[in-house]
């Protein structure tokens, strides 16, 4: 570690976290003060929740109010006038620009990046107690499925074109008392939250990456901070993992060519592989479908690690050529 005395500037004595108040993200910026906290002993870090855009309009579809800065804006500007050091953002919410006098300084290691099914209670219930595992072909014909995710929508209706899906809004408890309160088949929701929340055993089963890609950047946490403060980025370099990083960029420069946030359906998973030569290869699958799941392009490729943007890129220039524009457009089009 360095002396902490960086571009002129004291040493840190205290370090002030942002975040949401959900509390699922405020057991991920706990987790994150943990870390800085057991990286550096005798430094004071101080958790200080910015409630978001995001957080205050529940009650409207993600894809009618819009996405860029939704959960973030407030924190970003939190950073930029002082308030705090550091933001923890879930990687899956961060706009694809960052602005001017912030960076990404870490991308945490990934929890389990897959889409998992909540079901109703009621309906693992019904079943006999030697059924198989529960499965997507044990959700009724027409029922209904609550997300608010046009990604994971469109992915679903390719599967089961006759489910209604509904909008459903809030942090996941909500969701989880939502569920049953407005008597929902089920839910979709990412394994990862529910893994940070202690509560995996809500989930009745998780889709293969054959069946719904995830959200890009999902199951990582993203660290942010101003690119004036040398020491914070010290501070958080225990936090950084380099598969995680690579893989987030490769994603993060595909959804960047597109253009794409959460009110398009745009999913990547990109995965590193270590090479020989230590530099290792990354694989991005990514997929652009209708919001009714009828039209989709999904696509591959593979580069050495060394240049994740080029592989987001040059992956995201296929899909566009093979009609993943005109699909886009058909959306973005009022």
């Amino acid at each position: 570690m360095n002396d902490g005395r960086a571009a002129g500037r004291p040493r840190a004595t205290a370090v002030r976290i942002g975040s949401r108040g959900s509390r699922l993200a405020l057991v991920q910026a706990e987790w994150v003060r943990d870390r800085v906290a057991e990286r550096h002993p005798g430094l004071r870090v101080e958790i200080e929740v910015i409630s978001t855009k995001g957080d205050k309009l529940l009650d409207a579809p993600l894809a009618k109010i819009g996405d860029k800065g939704l959960f973030t804006k407030e924190l970003e500007a939190a950073l930029l006038d002082g308030r705090i050091d550091v933001a923890v953002h879930s990687a899956k919410d961060m706009p694809t620009a960052v602005p001017d006098g912030l960076a990404i300084v870490a991308f945490t290691e990934r929890e389990d990046v897959r889409d998992v099914f909540v079901a109703n209670p009621a309906l693992v219930e019904a079943r006999p107690p030697d059924a198989p595992p529960f499965s997507l072909d044990d959700v009724p014909r027409g029922a209904r499925v609550g997300s608010s995710s046009l990604r994971r929508r469109s992915q679903l209706l390719a599967l089961r074109p006759d489910l209604d899906v509904v909008d459903i809004r809030g942090n996941v408890e909500t969701r989880l008392r939502k569920l049953v309160e407005e008597d929902m088949a089920g839910t979709i929701l990412a394994a990862a939250g529910l893994v940070r929340l202690g509560r995996p055993d809500t989930v009745a089963f998780a889709f293969g990456f054959d069946q719904m890609l995830p959200a890009v950047g999902q199951g990582a946490l993203a660290i942010e901070a101003r690119t004036d403060h040398p020491w914070t980025e010290e501070l958080v370099a225990a936090l950084d993992h380099r598969p995680t990083a690579l893989a987030v960029s490769a994603e993060r420069a595909l959804l960047g060519t597109l253009e794409g946030g959460c009110q398009v359906p745009i999913a990547a998973l990109a995965v590193w592989k270590e090479g020989d030569d230590g530099a290792g290869t990354l694989t991005l699958d990514a997929y652009v479908g209708s919001l009714d799941g009828r039209r989709s392009v999904r696509g591959e490729r593979a580069l050495p690690a060394d240049d994740p943007s080029r592989l987001g890129v040059d992956l995201a220039a296929e899909l566009l050529e093979r009609g993943a524009g005109e699909i886009l457009d058909e959306i973005r089009t009022p």
